[in-house]
C-alpha cells in the first residue's frame, strides 16, 4: 500500500473503444473493491480542500457519490447530487454538456 498516485492509477482499468469506437472508458470500480485504494483516494481528496471553507461536495451520479459522500463526511460538508435527465422528481436546472460521442444532459433540484 502507498499513498503514490501512480499506485492508485493501477486499480483503474481501462475499456477500449467503451461505449463507442475511439473512447475509452475508465473503469474506477476496482479502486473501489480494494480498501486500501479507495480509503487512500477519498482521503487524498478530502486533504486536497483541508483547511478551505468547503459548504457543499457536488457529485455527479452514479460513482461520483460512491467518492464524494465519504468526502463530504469527511470534511464535515453537505453533498449536492447531479442525477442524468429525468431522474429528480422536484423542479431542476439542467445543463447540456458534450461528450465524446454526443451530447449530455444533467440535471440538480432547484
Amino acid at each position: 500500500m502507498s499513498s503514490d498516485f501512480g499506485w492508485l492509477k493501477n486499480h483503474i482499468a481501462e475499456v477500449a473503444d467503451f461505449p463507442r469506437p475511439g473512447v475509452d472508458f475508465k473503469d474506477i470500480t476496482p479502486l473501489f473493491a480494494d480498501p486500501d485504494a479507495f480509503r487512500i483516494a477519498v482521503d487524498a481528496l478530502a486533504d486536497h480542500v483541508a483547511g478551505d471553507q468547503v459548504d457543499l461536495v457536488v457529485a455527479i451520479e452514479a460513482r461520483g457519490f460512491v467518492t464524494a459522500a465519504p468526502v463530504a463526511y469527511r470534511i464535515g460538508s453537505g453533498l449536492v447530487m447531479i442525477r442524468k435527465e429525468g431522474k429528480l422528481p422536484r423542479q431542476v436546472e439542467a445543463s447540456v454538456y458534450a461528450l465524446e460521442y454526443g451530447e449530455g444532459v444533467l440535471e440538480v433540484h432547484a
